[in-house]
């Protein structure tokens, strides 16, 4: 009994002096002073003004500053600055039908830089059998709001129906969500009058080559305006659905329905005329760019 006990002595005085030695650095005894922070906190630190923007260019040093500058210039304009042109025939079809055969255009193009340019488009429908009923040519100019929509303001010149209308044009295009294309157009003419346009479209990619196109137009008119047989409201809805096969990007021929409606007043108008006030047709056309 001694001697375990004379053993277990040892033991004891060997584990309280390893207890010690333990660092308790980061505990605070009961009733002791917490020892105070020499690093400043972060939020307390004042926060240092930015550098200063470069204003030198080291290759400035060792070559003609002159000739450097003019070389800056050279790639920011090869790099996005250079002025670009674009020519879209967006639709250019044949409408055949009972009462006669019919056509329809959209052009639209532009030329400018990346944030400004100079845009101009032109819309028209027809029998052959007889005169086109609208032919409408717009120029103005085209600035970029943000990266989906683009501002467009200027004049629209409306060659038919008679008696001629010149606008002022005010329009908002773009890509809205969910890869919908866009239009919405105001005009005034030079008589007062007031009327607005929408459209929207959407490419389904069927396959890299085959897209399917839904399409939706409606017209509206602020007052009526008897001498262009058009009625205050909504005049005309047009839906569309065009089935295009892209040999390449800039070529694509398709077929497809259309149908369209002349609505409210607009439509007793036409037919007072004898005209019929809509209906659905095939189309036919070619879809190019360049």
């Amino acid at each position: 009994m001694k001697r375990a006990v004379l053993i277990a002595l040892p033991l004891l005085a060997l584990t309280a002096t390893g207890a010690q030695a333990q660092d308790h650095s980061g505990h605070v005894m009961p009733g002791a002073a917490p020892a105070e922070d020499t690093v400043p906190a972060a939020e307390d630190a004042p926060a240092a003004p930015p550098p200063a923007v470069p204003a030198d260019h080291a290759a400035d040093a060792y070559y003609d500053p002159a000739q450097m500058a003019q070389a800056r210039k050279m790639l920011a304009y090869e790099g996005g600055g250079m002025p670009n042109s674009m020519l879209m025939i967006d639709r250019l079809e044949w409408r055949p039908g009972p009462g006669g055969d019919g056509y329809n255009w959209e052009i639209e193009g532009w030329t400018g830089g990346d944030i400004d340019r100079l845009a101009i488009k032109s819309k028209g429908e027809g029998d052959f059998t007889g005169k086109a009923e609208k032919i409408e040519l717009q120029a103005g100019w085209f600035h970029v709001l943000d990266p989906w929509f683009n501002l467009r303001i200027g004049v629209r010149q409306d060659l038919q129906p008679q008696p001629r209308r010149t606008h002022a044009v005010l329009a908002i295009e773009g890509l809205a969500p969910y890869w919908f294309e866009t239009e919405g157009e105001l005009f005034l003419s030079q008589k007062g009058e007031v009327t607005a346009r929408g459209e929207v479209s959407y490419d389904q990619m069927i396959t890299q080559r085959i897209v399917l196109q839904p399409r939706v137009e409606v017209n509206l008119s602020a007052q009526d305006m008897p001498q262009l047989e058009t009625g205050a409201g909504l005049t005309s809805l047009e839906l569309g659905l065009r089935l295009r096969y892209e040999f390449v990007r800039e070529f694509a021929p398709y077929v497809g329905v259309n149908w369209e409606r002349k609505l409210g007043k607009t439509a007793r108008y036409a037919s007072a005329e004898g005209e019929s006030p809509g209906g659905l047709r095939f189309v036919t056309g070619v879809r190019f760019w360049f």
